[in-house]
């Protein structure tokens, strides 16, 4: 499939785990893909996983350090001539515990990586590149956002926040960009390994279809969501769960 044929994706968070995998699906369909992360040496890695600079281009820095996204997007731009989707996949989770315990000092960096990183992303996005040409973008989610997660209450609600976010911007960008997001359950990644290391088992025993995700799994359903395939698809949010939202708590 040739799909996203001379189309320039960035993707946040993108190194290694959900990010990567959504980069290695987009660059199978021929988009050039741009990743964002803390650490040069993994994206290099990344880089070269994906088939090295005709393919796809390593950009570091912190994923809310708004220098760091307009570089990032004027890279995009001057290396692969536009920036026409964006993918944003960095979260982070730093605390676990009971949210009435929750130092605030944390509450605050969650909101602010989960959700206003994520909508200073779609504006630099926007006023580079998109506002003149169009576009789609993806949020990253979780079902924490649409269900209780105990323990993980902060994370959730930021991710409830995002998919608010989606909504809004949905309608403030149509009809030229597309905004959507993804709501995952648990998928082994590195970020997720406390949720499921040492019970991954008797947690998948609980899903409908017996596994936990995959990164794979993730970088199709967001392949669709950026494609031409999804055209009249915009605001929503695409639970991918193995059905666990059906069956009770995803953690």
């Amino acid at each position: 499939m040739k799909r996203f044929k001379g189309k320039t994706a960035i993707i946040t968070g993108a190194s290694r785990g959900i990010g990567l995998a959504i980069a290695q699906r987009l660059v199978a369909q021929e988009a050039r893909v741009v990743l964002t992360g803390r650490t040069k040496e993994t994206l290099t890695e990344a880089v070269t996983a994906l088939g090295g600079p005709a393919h796809a281009l390593g950009v570091a820095g912190r994923a809310d350090d708004p220098a760091h996204q307009a570089d990032t997007v004027r890279q995009a731009i001057e290396t692969y001539g536009s920036a026409d989707l964006l993918v944003n996949n960095t979260g982070i989770n730093p605390v676990y515990g009971p949210m009435i315990e929750l130092d605030l000092a944390a509450a605050r960096k969650i909101v602010e990586i989960n959700c206003l990183a994520a909508l200073s992303w779609t504006q630099q996005v926007h006023d580079a590149w998109m506002k003149e040409h169009g576009g789609a973008v993806v949020n990253v989610s979780s079902v924490s956002g649409i269900q209780p997660e105990p323990m993980i209450g902060m994370y959730g609600a930021s991710k409830a926040m995002l998919i608010s976010m989606t909504e809004l911007l949905a309608v403030e960008l149509g009809p030229d960009i597309r905004v959507n997001a993804i709501a995952p359950a648990v998928v082994k990644t590195k970020f997720a390994t406390a949720l499921y290391e040492g019970r991954e088992g008797q947690l998948a025993a609980r899903y409908p279809l017996k596994r936990l995700g995959e990164p794979e799994d993730i970088g199709g359903v967001v392949a669709f969501l950026l494609s031409e395939d999804a055209a009249w698809l915009t605001g929503q949010t695409v639970v991918v769960d193995g059905g666990i939202s059906l069956a009770g708590a995803a953690s």
